[in-house]
């Protein structure tokens, strides 16, 4: 299906990263992914150094499978982080909100594989040229942070500009899916909102239960006044950014009103208050499963797809 590229590179079986998904994509879930042949990711988010260090211990102790830290660059935190995965010999890195450059050199010198998340061509082409490993490129079908583009529409345009390997996200849920960004040229594929109900993902089952429900119209993009646009699925909070945007609250408003919101329905399980990421493809999403069931599946569903139409 893919050309190997990604599996040689990042040494796993099958060319399929888990998504980092702050205070959701933790040890429990990143070992599993590993330990089934895709790339585990622990999702830094906005946590301390040392909270991080401890997810990446516990991993080590689950599986000796390769697996990746993403780096969320706008937190204050990133400095330590940055510092830990190289004390802790981390093989990958994922980054987001920003470029690695500051500490591309360091992670490298260490022997660290660094892909950013990027959402446009110009970006894709700014980070190869800082010597980056390769690129997770992401659509707007995603859940959280999302940019502008349709991973359709983007994925080809960035490995017509590009030399290094690209993995498509955004929009991915089977194999159909999976299919369809091996055709549009990419290596690998980085899923998200499918590992929310995986059996080893530690979020609240309230969480899990809102995937599972979720129809194909469910979800929202709020707060593009701020410039970091989110999904998430429609409910009490996502109503309430809606009212506030429209009635033209300020960015500070916004802002504070989403202070905290993914912890809440992450971590608390409260659905109505907190911040349900998800992307546009939770209406595919109907059952829970381990993520050995969940990669298996979509990788060999995509073989199908390939042999049927190629």
């Amino acid at each position: 299906m893919f050309d190997k590229t990604i599996e040689n590179l990042l040494n796993i079986k099958f060319p399929i990263i888990q998504g980092g998904m702050a205070w959701i994509s933790e040890s429990s879930l990143a070992s599993a992914v590993s330990e089934a042949g895709g790339l585990g990711v622990i999702a830094a988010g906005g946590a301390p150094g040392e909270v991080i260090r401890q997810e990446i211990i516990k991993t080590k102790e689950l599986t000796d499978k390769p697996f990746a830290v993403n780096v969320m660059l706008l937190s204050e935190y990133a400095d330590e982080i940055a510092k830990v995965v190289i004390e802790e010999k981390v093989p990958i890195v994922i980054t987001g909100a920003g470029s690695p450059e500051k500490y591309l050199e360091a992670w490298h010198q260490n022997n660290i594989k660094v892909i950013p998340v990027v959402p446009s061509v110009l970006l894709a082409t700014r980070m190869e040229k800082l010597g980056v490993d390769a690129i997770i490129v992401e659509g707007m079908e995603a859940g959280g942070h999302i940019g502008e583009l349709t991973t359709m529409t983007l994925v080809p345009q960035v490995v017509d500009a590009v030399k290094i390997p690209v993995i498509a996200a955004g929009g991915i849920a089977d194999g159909r899916g999976f299919a369809a960004v091996a055709m549009l040229g990419a290596n690998g594929a980085q899923i998200g909102t499918r590992f929310l109900v995986a059996d080893e993902c530690t979020v609240h089952e309230n969480y899990k239960n809102q995937i599972i429900k979720a129809r194909d119209t469910d979800t929202i993009v709020t707060g593009r006044i701020t410039g970091h646009p989110v999904r998430a699925l429609k409910n009490k909070l996502a109503r309430e950014f809606i009212k506030l945007e429209k009635n033209g609250g300020t960015v500070e408003e916004i802002e504070a009103l989403g202070l905290g919101a993914l912890q809440k329905a992450a971590k608390d399980g409260d659905v109505a208050n907190g911040a349900l990421m998800a992307g546009q493809i939770a209406g595919m999403v109907r059952k829970k499963q381990s993520a050995k069931e969940i990669i298996e599946e979509i990788y060999n569903q995509g073989l199908e797809v390939l042999k049927t139409y190629c």
